[in-house]
């Protein structure tokens, strides 16, 4: 198969591996720098061109996008499919993953476990929304955020308000979220391929921080999930429509709560923490799956 990655940077582990795997199962794969990819919109035939040369045919293609890029990310990745080029995490569906808001709002329609979330506009609302969510603490999120930037707990009322108030003058967006104390600083990295969870890992937050991304200086470890957390982990990324998902969650006293859906999840800490080969069974998914033109979400919403 001639495989094509959309991903900034070709030597971040996740991509290394996933270049590595596919040239051990005999593929050609290209890493192509998503902002370099230009666009014939008008043409009757779409195209897409690579620091000035046109693209060939690709039977898939693995975006790796940056949520810092996702809009012209997005719009390269709508490109291939309309050329019928097959992709692993298509674009209306990365597109859902990576609007936080909308993605609470699916995943709540399908009955999934969440933590207590409010959202609204006006500043004048912003006690309502601390109590709504059962008072303090409660975790303040920017919709935009990644990787734990953006998210800060609100330890007493004041502090919460005070944080909320600082980031609505900055005209940004947030959510407000229960805090589920009983997490312990710990949440649980699912890695979906398909309708599979194929490795778990439990994240616990540095010494005082209460966000448990590796980014952030937390640690790793393999954990056995339980058939409710699985059941929840597949289900969220199908609600997402996504073959390939990191979902976080955490244990709460009344079962697992989704905390967010990945459309880009990072190989290397699942791959190390669980001595997993990862990066194979992707590409072995897409061995299994590619058909040039097969899409499921039509482009719908």
């Amino acid at each position: 198969m001639k495989i094509a990655m959309l991903a900034r940077n070709a030597d971040l582990y996740s991509h290394q591996r996933l270049v590595e795997a596919a040239v051990a199962r005999g593929h050609q794969i290209d890493v192509l720098n998503t902002l370099r990819v230009t666009m014939n919109i008008t043409s009757h035939r779409p195209e897409a061109y690579y620091q000035g040369e046109k693209l060939g045919k690709y039977d898939a293609v693995i975006p790796r996008i940056g949520a810092s890029i996702t809009f012209y990310g997005l719009a390269v990745l709508r490109q291939f499919e309309m050329m019928n080029v097959w992709s692993l995490n298509e674009s209306v569906a990365i597109g859902r993953s990576r609007d936080k808001l909308r993605s609470l709002q699916i995943l709540a329609k399908k009955g999934l476990g969440l933590p207590v979330t409010a959202f609204a506009h006006d500043p004048k609302q912003t006690d309502e929304v601390i109590k709504m969510v059962g008072g303090a603490p409660v975790v303040i999120k920017l919709l935009e955020g990644t990787q734990g930037i953006g998210v800060v707990l609100g330890e007493t009322e004041k502090s919460a308000r005070s944080v909320v108030e600082a980031f609505r003058s900055a005209n940004v967006n947030i959510l407000v979220q229960e805090f589920i104390k009983e997490a312990n600083a710990t949440d649980i990295r699912c890695f979906v391929i398909g309708n599979k969870v194929v490795a778990a890992m439990q994240r616990k937050g540095a010494e005082g921080d209460f966000r448990s991304n590796l980014h952030r200086g937390g640690s790793a470890e393999a954990i056995k999930i339980t058939p409710e957390e699985r059941s929840t982990a597949v289900r969220a990324a199908r609600a997402m429509g996504l073959n390939v998902a990191g979902v976080d969650m955490l244990r709460s006293n009344h079962g697992p709560v989704i905390m967010e859906v990945n459309s880009s999840p990072g190989i290397e800490g699942i791959e190390k923490a669980c001595g997993k080969d990862i990066a194979t069974k992707i590409i072995q998914f897409i061995e299994e799956n590619a058909v040039s033109g097969k899409t499921k979400t039509k482009g719908n919403g």
